[in-house]
């Protein structure tokens, strides 16, 4: 059953009420006040116009600002035709935009409705002030431009305002986030310039052609948005499943985690080091992260400290590097890390496993997987072996350079080494959800 408008007003608190009888008392003023607004097909246009930039609007989630080209239409609105028209335009974009969104009555009343209602009455006003129309050229568009300028500050400061009165528990809106928006602005003010010339010169064909040409860029902009967004979910899942088999296994064996951490950290230095580009160093911190992965399908018994493991359990730890690379593919993790999951234990000389690959068949980041490994296994102090010095673990690697290990890479990470403290040597701090830095993570998705 629908609520009186009396009622619904009394269950609110008075500085709502306040917000919505000052918003109505300015249009309606400004309404009253203003002479007729001109009327011809340049309203139907606009009014169309208003209704589908509101169908199309998306949200820039950097800057937490809706966009839409529902601004460049009641900007138009203003300049053309007159404050009762940009209010209407106003009102229907921002009610199809709500109503496409399904957003919150309160929210589209008290602070979009106001946001974008003063800014186009006060374009309108403005541009009936300054200018006596398309026939003074010079003055027609600096006052279309200062319109313009003015509704885009005002409707920032009405929303950052109206943001922080009713919306206190959310991230608010201040100076920094106005600067970062000031390229996003002039390009608006920009469009508005251009819309007004082309109606000026081409006709009302030739807005309506630009319009359209404006709304798919904007549902252009609503598909990468969503495309953004399907990502960030896709990837926030795939780590999250990631991670939570990562500490199921150090659970199980209390060194994986830890383990996996300094691998990581260790790889992506070392490709790094040798001048590696960002993209293949993030893939050998990743490949670091999950090297081990597998290790979740093996049975419990083989990862009891002091069990005495059977040639069984040997051929089943032989597998972890299949396992993990298919587990990997499964959850669509994208093709360099399941490859070099798979291949982190082959060796130069041909007498690693799973396939037996050679020197020159062995992917470069799995050859500084291997390393990474065997430096940290030897030198952690959750190992199962005695503890060893970094001195005594890379006397070791440089033994099995060039059978077990890749020589070049033994020698990257001997030169890291010598210009670090006992805290970076001994990775024993290393801890894994540092380094998997979700957060991180999912930013990288929505940038692509």
């Amino acid at each position: 059953m629908a609520i009186p408008l009396a009622r619904w007003l009394a269950l609110k608190r008075p500085v709502e009420v306040l917000t919505l009888v000052a918003l109505a008392a300015c249009v309606a003023g400004a309404a009253v006040g203003a002479s007729a607004d001109r009327l011809d097909s340049l309203s139907v246009i606009l009014g169309l116009a208003a209704l589908i930039a509101g169908i199309l609007a998306t949200r820039a989630a950097e800057q937490r600002i809706g966009i839409s080209a529902s601004f460049l239409v009641y900007v138009l609105a203003a300049v053309f035709l007159g404050p009762r028209s940009a209010i209407v335009a106003a009102v229907v974009s921002e009610v199809a935009a709500a109503a496409r969104g399904r957003t919150r009555l309160r929210r589209v009343v008290l602070i979009n409705l106001p946001a974008n209602v003063l800014p186009a009455l006060a374009a309108a006003l403005v541009v009936r002030a300054l200018s006596a129309g398309p026939g003074n050229r010079v003055g027609f568009y600096l006052s279309a431009a200062f319109a313009a300028l003015l509704a885009i500050t005002l409707s920032f400061i009405i929303f950052a305002s109206l943001r922080r009165l009713f919306l206190p528990h959310l991230e608010q809106v201040g100076p920094r986030e106005f600067l970062g928006f000031v390229p996003s602005a002039a390009l608006n003010i920009a469009v508005v310039l251009a819309g007004a010339g082309i109606t000026v010169e081409v006709g009302y064909a030739g807005i309506a052609f630009a319009l359209s040409a404006v709304f798919t860029f904007s549902y252009m902009a609503h598909l990468l948005e969503q495309s953004r967004h399907r990502a960030e979910q896709y990837v926030s899942l795939s780590w999250g499943v990631l991670a939570g088999l990562m500490r199921s296994l150090d659970v199980r064996d209390e060194r994986a985690a830890r383990h996996a951490a300094a691998v990581a950290r260790f790889a992506r230095d070392m490709a790094a080091d040798i001048g590696m580009s960002e993209q293949e160093q993030e893939l050998a911190h990743t490949a670091g992260l999950l090297h081990d992965i597998g290790h979740f399908a093996l049975s419990d018994r083989v990862h009891e400290r002091g069990r005495t493991l059977t040639d069984e359990d040997w051929l089943a730890i032989q597998r972890h590097p299949e396992l993990g690379a298919e587990m990997l593919k499964d959850l669509g993790m994208y093709g360099p890390v399941a490859e070099i999951v798979l291949a982190h234990h082959e060796r130069p000389d041909g007498r690693g496993y799973p396939n037996g690959l050679v020197a020159e068949e062995i992917p470069e980041i799995a050859k500084i997987i291997a390393v990474a490994e065997v430096y940290d296994t030897l030198t952690a102090k959750d190992t199962y072996r005695t503890r060893m010095s970094s001195f005594e673990a890379l006397t070791e690697l440089r033994r099995v350079a060039g059978t077990q290990l890749d020589a070049r890479f033994v020698e990257i990470l001997a030169g890291l080494l010598s210009g670090e403290g006992v805290e970076y040597r001994h990775a024993d701090a290393a801890d894994f959800d540092s380094e998997l830095d979700m957060e991180r993570r999912i930013r990288q998705a929505r940038t692509g």
